[in-house]
């Protein structure tokens, strides 16, 4: 099983406001990724909460599972992605990793990405755009005690970095894996 782990505990402080609660589409940012994640075949998905904890949780429902990050006032992706990890160590055989700013990402890139680790049984499976790395990724269970071991101010683009080698790239033509929401002028712009 793929366990979807959606790290949405940021304070979201550039954008002025929690990007996970913005509306996008006829929805939020963090309802059209849930969606977007079911429609490509992962019923199993973990949304990572901080501080806007009650309103993320309202807004999720049923549609996911939430656990809470205590240290997500660090501002560390790290911690978020250790959270979702520690809470599906005994089910899940990889985890896919998605950012909550990042409502452009499509299903058929979710489906390679989650096909590439079926097909080659690759340890860790990412897309890239251009040779740019993006999101979501996917890591294997047995790869995640090293994540679980690491520390701020590492983060998980030094868990990539160091396991470069092992990287099972899956080429796409689409840019929405290396956009996210950001700032303001982000969210204008790649509004639908």
């Amino acid at each position: 099983m793929i366990t979807a782990i959606i790290l949405a505990a940021g304070e979201s402080k550039r954008m002025g406001e929690p990007k996970v609660l913005m509306p996008w589409g006829k929805s939020t940012v963090l309802q059209t990724i849930i969606a977007t994640l079911q429609s490509a075949g992962l019923q199993d998905i973990l949304v990572i909460t901080g501080g806007e904890r009650e309103r993320v949780e309202s807004l999720v429902g049923r549609t996911a599972q939430t656990v809470f990050n205590q240290d997500f006032a660090r501002g560390d992706m790290l911690s978020s992605l250790q959270a979702g990890l520690k809470t599906k160590m005994r089910e899940a055989s990889a985890a896919l990793i998605c950012l909550g700013d990042q409502p452009q990402v499509e299903e058929r890139v979710v489906q390679s990405v989650c096909e590439a680790f079926n097909k080659y049984k690759s340890k860790i499976v990412v897309p890239s755009f251009e040779m740019h790395r993006g999101h979501p990724w996917l890591v294997a269970r047995p790869l995640w005690d090293e994540l679980l071991k690491m520390r701020a101010p590492k983060s998980p683009r030094d868990f990539l970095n160091k396991q470069a080698r092992t990287i099972k790239y899956v080429s796409v033509d689409s840019p929405s894996v290396i956009q996210d929401l950001d700032t303001p002028e982000d969210y204008v712009q790649q509004k639908p």
